[in-house]
């Protein structure tokens, strides 16, 4: 059903991003697997570098388990979510795979223009980066405003520093106490207790 939908989108990517179909045409013949619960998808790389679908019951040299909830972090391009895919088979496709998602990048501008034309696509594209970035900003002093004021108005967090300083107290407390024990065990042991 979202298999040929999604196999058309990749495509297109691909060619917007024409350094990446040469890369991909090294692995041609071979599949690849993608579980997004509760879908599963499954491309067969053709000679050009390009994808055609397959049933996803199709044997894969390479899989991709993908958590439902790390696809907003993937299309942001956050760096730990890579590291949280749980991946097996073909080590270079899955290498390729990885590389691919991280360095492809979609142009909507290119898109949007054969509605809009040239100008106003590129006017619409910018505003929504423009939009982004204002949001992004906004979060990161909201955020840091909540922990100022959790850590210094309404102290329920505790400061890094202070953090650190009982932790080493803590470790000083340890030390001194296994210290105490074995100068107890000396003394039982010389009889003196």
């Amino acid at each position: 059903m979202f298999a040929q939908p999604s196999v058309a989108a990749l495509n297109h990517l691909l060619k917007q991003n024409s350094w990446a179909l040469p890369r991909l045409a090294r692995f041609a013949g071979k599949t690849a697997r993608f579980d997004i619960a509760p879908l599963s998808f499954a491309y067969a790389i053709l000679d050009n570098g390009s994808l055609r679908s397959v049933a996803a019951s199709t044997s894969a040299d390479a899989l991709c388990v993908i958590a439902p909830s790390l696809l907003p972090r993937l299309a942001l391009h956050d760096e730990n979510a890579h590291t949280e895919i749980r991946s097996e088979g073909d080590a270079e496709l899955l290498k390729e795979i990885f590389f691919l998602s991280r360095n492809l990048r979609w142009d909507a501008a290119e898109d949007l223009s054969s509605i809009t034309g040239d100008i106003a696509a590129e006017r619409i594209v910018q505003a929504i980066q423009n939009a982004q970035q204002q949001l992004r900003g906004a979060a990161a002093n909201l955020s840091q405003a909540a922990a100022e004021y959790l850590t210094e108005e309404r102290p329920l967090l505790a400061k890094p520093r202070q953090v650190s300083a009982f932790m080493q107290q803590v470790d000083t407390l340890r030390d001194d106490v296994a210290r105490l024990e074995q100068r107890i065990g000396r003394l039982f042991a010389a009889g003196k207790i």
